[in-house]
């Protein structure tokens, strides 16, 4: 079975230093890429990690609250530069006082009215002057108004805010109800309007990179020492080629397109043997090898037979023939890699092959000669009598085996004679090959068999490359070939186990 190579692995414990070393940076990239994830959505999702709300279908009014979960807002809003907008803070910080200030003294005091006439000026200008364009949040004003409406039941927002903070309508309507519309509905959506700072560029303020460049000064130092581990390995490598392997880390020093750096941590995590993604690989290795290679072989195929037939419809064919001459090669060696073989081959037939096909070959000369002995020397009357169809029988046979045996008595002498050395045989041989090429190329531009040949030749290419398409279909394409080598890796035959020496 060809076992998978992630099944049977085993480490040696020589490395286990630099293993953990791996797993440990591993763990720390795994870190750094959570808090990337974090740090890049954090301004868009800055509203959940102020209100902790989870709203799973955002087209109905369904919310799942969070409280477990700390409010971060606070320390990592410095980072990003975001302050309290001072005009919806102002407006927060007044309600407090409003909101003590009714608990404590009633409606009926007249601080509590003159901050119920602040409160509402506060509320007419923040809906006139829209502070929340600045962090783009218009929608969350929007909202505001739509719920001043509905508890009032009017059409215009300034007069329901009018009518929610007058005194006549708050001494019909208890003020703990009220103070619930204000906190749960109201505040909460005043409190995600922000203000965020620029840098010298003009661009948002940006502290991250406080936190990433000690994780930056990490990775860097791990890099270097997995080059220098390559560089002790294989001394004769250069610095730059082993900094190159790890070509893969780099979106760990990048300062921007830190998502990119799932690669990278992706890859340390499986190397370091903290998750396994060696079945996934192979699984989609497997299917795009598989792909490619069905792609390929059809590609290749096409290439080789048009040129094949391109070279065999050119009018220059006859030349091409002429080029296995021996004189038209190049190089020394070229020109005598045919005489090589021929010497090589002709021994072989004559000493070896000839002699071990003597009974067909006496068959086969034997039964010409008798046919052409019926035929020529036995008169019409005398050739059906069975005493001379058995003398015609030994006589054909007789002579074939003594005419066999001088032949290949003949060609042993010969193949021992071919076996040595000899310039002369060798000369001979060059030109008999070489007569034979220019022949051929002569017949075929003097005579009609040139185009007729060609054409033939052609078409026969023709269909192979048909047929050997239809042959990779019809054995099943990419889907059977992945099934063979899911056969092949998953076989439930065991390799047996290789002898100790």
């Amino acid at each position: 079975m060809i076992r998978p190579r992630w099944q049977g692995f085993r480490r040696s414990g020589r490395d286990r230093a630099w293993r953990r070393w791996d797993q440990g940076i591993a763990i720390l990239a795994a870190i750094n890429l959570t808090w990337v994830i974090f740090d890049v959505t954090y301004v868009p999702l800055r509203k959940f990690w102020l209100q902790r709300n989870l709203y799973p279908l955002p087209s109905l009014p369904l919310v799942v609250p969070l409280p477990w979960l700390p409010d971060i807002t606070p320390y990592y809003d410095p980072i990003k530069g975001i302050e309290p907008h001072r005009d919806t803070q102002a407006y927060l910080n007044h309600f407090e006082q409003l909101d003590q200030a009714m608990l404590s003294q009633g409606l009926a005091s007249p601080t509590v009215k003159q901050l119920l006439e602040q409160q509402l000026t506060l509320t007419e200008r923040m809906i006139q002057s829209n502070p929340f364009l600045s962090s783009s949040n218009s929608g969350a004003l929007e909202k505001l108004k739509t719920r001043f409406r509905a508890r009032a039941d009017l059409d215009s927002s300034t007069q329901a805010a009018g009518l929610l903070l007058s005194a006549p309508y708050l001494s019909e309507q208890p003020w703990h109800k009220e103070r619930l519309f204000w906190k749960d509905q109201i505040l909460p959506l005043v409190a995600i309007n922000t203000w965020r700072s620029s840098d010298e560029n003009g661009q948002p303020t940006d502290l991250s990179w406080r936190v990433d460049t000690p994780f930056q000064l990490l990775f860097l130092l791990d890099i270097l020492l997995r080059a220098l581990r390559v560089k002790r390995r294989y001394p004769a490598i250069r610095w730059r080629d082993a900094l190159l392997r790890r070509w893969i880390d780099l979106p760990l020093l990048l300062p921007f397109a830190r998502l990119l750096r799932v690669v990278p941590v992706t890859e340390r995590l499986s190397n370091a043997g903290l998750i396994q993604l060696e079945p996934l690989r192979a699984a989609i290795s497997r299917g795009v090898v598989a792909l490619l290679a069905v792609e390929l072989f059809e590609v290749i195929t096409i290439r080789v037979v048009d040129a094949l037939q391109q070279m065999i419809r050119s009018p220059q064919l006859p030349q091409r023939i002429r080029g296995f001459c021996t004189y038209q090669g190049t190089e020394l060696n070229e020109q005598r890699e045919l005489v090589e073989l021929v010497r090589l081959w002709l021994p072989l037939l004559l000493s070896q092959v000839g002699p071990n096909m003597k009974p067909q070959l006496v068959a086969l000369l034997g039964h010409l000669l008798q046919q052409n002995l019926n035929k020529s020397m036995i008169p019409e009357p005398l050739r059906g009598l069975p005493t001379i169809v058995r003398a015609e029988s030994e006589l054909s046979r007789q002579l074939a085996e003594n005419l066999v045996d001088s032949v290949l008595g003949l060609s042993r002498g010969a193949s021992s004679r071919l076996e040595r050395r000899d310039t002369v045989l060798e000369a001979l041989s060059s030109d008999t090959i070489d007569r034979f090429w220019e022949e051929l190329a002569r017949a075929l531009e003097q005579g009609p068999v040139l185009e007729r040949s060609q054409e033939l030749l052609a078409s026969l290419l023709e269909d192979l490359k048909r047929s050997s398409f239809r042959q990779i279909r019809d054995q099943g394409g990419v889907d059977d070939l992945i099934r063979e080598l899911d056969g092949l890796n998953f076989s439930s035959s065991e390799i047996p186990p290789r002898s100790q020496a």
